[in-house]
């Protein structure tokens, strides 16, 4: 077949298709669309859709009846016609490729096939044999001239609600009428791929910088992916792919569509309501608050809604809302006292949300550090639970970057308020008699045919481990250096004196709380050689102090000191290897009054960690440590900052008075 043919064909296509609204489906097959460059016309804008759902019983008539008008509007009988459906279907190429397989089908109509006979599995003996592949005819694509489209849709008188597709078999099963309009099936998948009962047969083929759904089983490309049936799911991942969304030469090419950047507003920012819930003893709570007040988004358009059931995180919420809640648009609290539930609760924010809100939902993708568990699910099982997609682990290991349509979000969702004024617009979004509020909720948006997208573009934070939080300290994120160690760490590292490395390591929140606990704790030693705390009772060079296992964190120190000072050890000290032995940890506190300085020793280690827990100059005046070998102090200490350095023989040393305040430090003797 001529390429000069193939062009002329192209001239006499018209690819017409159903879209009464503009689903988020529908905004993806015009994009494959406009890609593959399908020029199409877009019957029933604007009617209401009488045609039934897939969930329901069968329908589809509306469209034929729409096809019928349209081809009264069709002068040339050798006119193309390629009728497709749009919400769950894309393109994996183009028009050349498609007019080709239909010319070498020698047929003038070619319908789709389809594994299972549906709606009327009693007129299976009925559908002829075929030599090979797919028996069954589907009304979801099909292609062929408009004189014989005309002569197939003449006899239709039926309602909108009808079954296009047991109106479509009926006409293909007679011998005569199939004959008379000339009807064919693409039993072999070269034109359209069905996916219902046919999940197993279809395969991503990454190819040239474009991607294609190949059927295994056939050995063939399909031109038009439809996920008809049940099988939306698999359509929405295959379109995260089809025909060029993200490809591994190009990445993700659609990502930056549609972007509105902040930067360019010259009016007000966009109003965002951000609902906050707290349902159970949770980590870094107040850390989560300080970092709400650093967001760089005006204050005034935003609004906060903030439902706490925990009563052991009521004074951090309210301590955050009393220096700062006239700083918001709008504050709603729900506290432990309110007798609201977490299902309530929820539907109550989005009532908030649906007042005035309009951002693109794309919501970020959160890990926990080091798994491969996240927010969001590649794939459902069949009865609806997790399954892994293929491309799941790639995904959250960042090895694919783009945003992704998923079956499943939890935890943090960004939504727009006019899709839960239209399409989510139901009161009880979150309640079911046996899935869990988030499984409810994205089996609702699911059932509306609403897009879920996460994005792995940036990282926005991460989700913390709540599963062994206690709350018996004073300060019990201290503790939490096992299940959620990402917020212990930080980076860079100097050299002030020969062999005495620099370098950052707590917080300011972490040396503020670690301060608070031993004042909690509060039985400081008296600073005497005798110390029934140590082995041997004696202390030669005493100090006020208190020891970690005082206070039951001598596991979390030593977790400490094996994941973040070990490794700054062994790139410092070349050669040498530890595994963070001690027989010493403590809080020293040092006062003008009480002990203010500690005369020049030796430390009982190989090398021996000191981090300044507060602010010289602020909390207190002086102080610092001196190496006398190498006549090398460091006085303008950093609160947060650790200084390493060996212990025995070579840096002799000597704690310098603290003139003024109250000076903390942590200290460990390691490899003693």
């Amino acid at each position: 077949m001529s390429f000069l043919f193939l062009l002329f064909l192209t001239g006499k296509l018209l690819v017409l298709t159903v879209a009464t609204k503009e689903t988020d489906g529908f905004k993806r097959f015009m994009r494959s669309a406009n890609f593959t460059i399908f020029h199409t016309s877009v019957l029933g804008r604007g009617e209401k859709w009488n045609g039934g759902s897939y969930l329901s019983a069968p329908g589809g008539g509306q469209k034929v009846r729409l096809l019928k008008s349209a081809l009264d509007d069709v002068k040339e009988e050798d006119k193309i016609i390629l009728f497709i459906d749009s919400y769950d279907v894309v393109f994996s190429s183009g028009p050349k490729e498609l007019l080709k397989k239909f010319q070498q089908a020698r047929h003038k109509v070619v319908f789709s096939s389809e594994t299972l006979i549906w709606p009327d599995r009693h007129l299976e003996d009925k559908h002829p044999h075929v030599r090979e592949g797919k028996r069954f005819l589907g009304a979801g694509g099909y292609i062929g001239y408009a004189s014989n489209l005309r002569e197939m849709v003449s006899d239709w008188s039926g309602k909108d609600d009808d079954s296009d597709q047991l109106y479509y078999t009926k006409l293909y099963i007679d011998p005569e009428k199939r004959k008379s309009i000339n009807i064919t099936l693409d039993s072999k998948c070269r034109m359209f791929q069905n996916l219902h009962g046919a999940l197993d047969e279809v395969v991503l083929k990454f190819e040239d910088g474009r991607v294609r759904a190949r059927n295994v089983m056939y050995d063939t490309l399909p031109v038009i992916v439809h996920g008809n049936g049940p099988t939306k799911l698999q359509i929405n991942y295959l379109g995260n792919y089809i025909p060029k969304v993200w490809t591994f030469e190009t990445g993700c090419t659609v990502c930056n569509e549609d972007l509105r950047p902040l930067s360019g507003l010259k009016s007000e920012y966009p109003p965002v309501v951000m609902g906050i819930f707290i349902q159970q003893p949770t980590p870094f709570v107040t850390v989560f608050f300080e970092r709400l007040l650093q967001l760089r988004y005006p204050k005034s358009r935003l609004s906060l809604f903030i439902y706490n059931q925990e009563p052991h995180h009521d004074q951090h919420v309210r301590s955050f809302l009393e220096d700062h809640d006239a700083e918001y648009q709008a504050v709603k609290l729900i506290g432990p006292d309110d007798g609201v539930d977490p299902v309530t609760s929820r539907n109550m924010g989005f009532d908030m949300c649906r007042a005035d809100v309009d951002l693109r939902h794309f919501p970020p993708m959160m890990n926990k550090p080091g798994r491969l568990w996240t927010n969001f699910w590649g794939a459902l099982s069949a009865d609806g639970y997790y399954a892994r997609s293929e491309d799941y682990v790639d995904i959250v290991q960042g090895r694919r970057v783009g945003i992704w349509n998923v079956p499943y979000v939890s935890l943090v969702y960004l939504v727009r308020a006019d899709v839960l004024r239209s399409e989510l617009k139901a009161a009880d979004l979150f309640q079911s008699p046996t899935l869990d509020p988030d499984m409810a909720f994205c089996s609702k948006v699911r059932d509306q045919g609403v897009f879920m997208y996460v994005t792995n573009m940036y990282n926005f934070g991460r989700v913390l481990n709540t599963e062994n939080y206690q709350t018996k300290h004073l300060h019990n994120d201290l503790w939490q250096i096992f299940e959620n160690p990402v917020d212990w760490e930080d980076n860079g590292c100097t050299q002030p004196c020969p062999d005495v490395y620099w370098f950052p390591i707590f917080t300011e929140v972490a040396c503020r709380h670690l301060i608070e606990e031993m004042e909690n704790y509060g039985q400081w030693s008296g600073g005497g050689n005798v110390d029934t705390r140590i082995q041997g009772g004696y202390e030669n060079v005493p100090t006020i102090d208190i020891h970690m296992n005082q206070i039951n964190f001598q596991k979390e120190w030593h977790k400490f000191l094996l994941e973040y000072v070990a490794p700054v050890t062994e790139k410092m000290f070349p050669g040498y290897y530890t595994r963070a032995q001690f027989d010493l940890a403590f809080v020293v506190r040092y006062k003008p009054d009480e002990q203010p300085l500690l005369r020049p020793h030796h430390d009982a280690s190989t090398f021996t960690i000191n981090v300044a827990l507060n602010q010289v100059g602020v909390d207190f005046q002086g102080g610092g440590s001196r190496f006398l070998r190498y006549n090398c102090s460091v006085q303008a200490t950093k609160q947060g900052w650790a200084l390493m350095h060996p212990g025995r023989l070579t840096h002799y040393h000597e704690g310098l008075r603290t003139t003024a305040g109250t000076r903390y430090i942590a200290v460990s003797f390691v490899d003693p």
